[in-house]
């Protein structure tokens, strides 16, 4: 398995592994009124599909920091990182990551996180924000973000709202989060 940053060429795939990802408990889901209307979305999809595919149009998106897991020149795993802020401080949004259900639990989600969180780290990124699993994330560093007085900027979702410091991080970096634009248009 190789871990390489996204390119163009991927995008169909890097749709079907979110939609395999995540895809599976909207099979039965009936189509919103909100999906009806963004152009060329299957209203089938889950909403991670849509959102990789406007932050990539997003002035948070961060190509260096989009990254696929490949194995015999297949893309079965995909992560991002985007800009998001801290009060007045630049940090990092994750999400989503996704990895195609016949390779998930065997360490391609693991191996996803600690690239992007290294690529981060090696370009003085302070932080990790995620809304996210209490069970999976701490693995890689992430505790309750509040323990480092971050709050999300939507209430609902403090209790899985977690920080990950790098070496660039400070104390000072305190206050309330917010994602790139794109998280909040689903």
């Amino acid at each position: 398995m190789l871990i390489r940053r996204e390119c163009a060429d991927d995008a169909a795939a890097i749709a079907a592994v979110h939609r395999g990802a995540f895809g599976p408990r909207y099979v039965n889901a009936a189509p919103s009124a909100e999906a009806g209307a963004v152009e060329n979305r299957d209203p089938g999809d889950p909403p991670e599909v849509d959102l990789v595919a406007r932050l990539r149009s997003d002035s948070g998106w961060i190509p260096t920091l989009a990254l696929v897991a490949v194995e015999y020149d297949a893309v079965i795993g995909h992560i991002c990182l985007t800009r998001a802020s801290v009060g007045p401080f630049p940090v990092l949004g994750l999400g989503p990551i996704g990895v195609l259900p016949d390779h998930q639990g065997v360490g391609v989600g693991a191996a996803l996180m600690h690239a992007a969180l290294g690529a981060a780290d090696a370009l003085d990124e302070p932080l990790v924000g995620l809304l996210g699993s209490l069970d999976y994330y701490p693995q890689f560093g992430f505790v309750p973000a509040a323990r480092l007085g971050i709050v999300p900027d939507d209430p609902a979702w403090v209790t899985h709202f977690q920080a990950r410091p790098l070496t660039a991080y400070e104390p000072q970096i305190t206050g309330e989060f917010h994602y790139a634009e794109p998280f909040y248009e689903l």
